[in-house]
């Protein structure tokens, strides 16, 4: 698709790839926004706390969850209705703050937060960089696909090695590889929202991917920048 076809659909009313766009890191900032909220009520509730720590299948069941919503929602998402749809989403968010609620009890809120800032504006200007070059990053997308299942197969080995090298050097691949994903699907999806029939579901099913590149950059960098508790 040339320059002048992708200026036409971004002209056209109602179907504008810009509005698309926007209304893909609104539902992303929602989401992040819930995540936050559900960490910091669950983070204040000693009881809550105390079920999700020692309880190790309660735990494990709400990865598994969050797992299921991701399947469910990438399977489902087009078909269904929005509201539909930003149930799914919501809830996936939703799991994902009662998980990141046990971080408050590793890492010192004053580091989250400021891990969270330091993410928000690497993800900012590595999207921006996605939505305004003119450079085909799907080569990136193909190389990070690779990179993300050794970096899965080396986390799960280093789990029995124990080896705090391979975990920095983890640590930095993966803090590049989703800063790579980040603006490889934001030209994505900039392409998507300009090939694809008008769906109000789309940015939904954008703010997911974007949301995922997000929360991974993240918990990579708050390995590097955030400060554990004493206590």
């Amino acid at each position: 698709m040339n320059y002048a076809t992708q200026r036409s659909l971004a002209a056209t009313p109602g179907s504008s790839v810009s509005d698309a766009l926007w209304v893909t890191y609104r539902w992303m900032t929602l989401g992040l926004a819930l995540t936050g909220v559900v960490a910091l009520a669950v983070a204040h509730s000693p009881a809550a706390l105390e079920a999700l720590v020692g309880n190790r299948i309660l735990f494990f069941g709400l990865l598994i969850g969050q797992v299921g919503l991701v399947v469910a929602f990438s399977s489902a998402a087009l078909r269904v209705s929005t509201t539909a749809a930003a149930l799914m989403f919501f809830g996936y968010a939703a799991l994902t703050g009662v998980t990141f609620s046990t971080l408050f009890l590793v890492y010192t809120a004053a580091s989250i937060a400021s891990t969270f800032f330091v993410t928000a504006g690497a993800f900012a200007g590595l999207s921006v960089f996605g939505a305004t070059t003119h450079r085909d990053l799907s080569a990136v997308g193909r190389f990070a696909l690779f990179a993300l299942i050794g970096l899965i197969l080396a986390s799960v080995a280093n789990m029995f090695l124990r080896s705090s090298g391979l975990e920095w050097l983890l640590t930095f691949a993966g803090v590049l590889l989703f800063a790579g994903l980040t603006a490889y699907d934001t030209q994505r999806l900039k392409t998507l929202f300009a090939e694809s029939a008008p769906n109000a579901n789309l940015p939904l099913v954008g703010a997911l991917t974007l949301y995922l590149d997000f929360i991974n950059m993240f918990l990579f960098l708050l390995r590097i920048f955030g400060s554990r508790r004493r206590d």
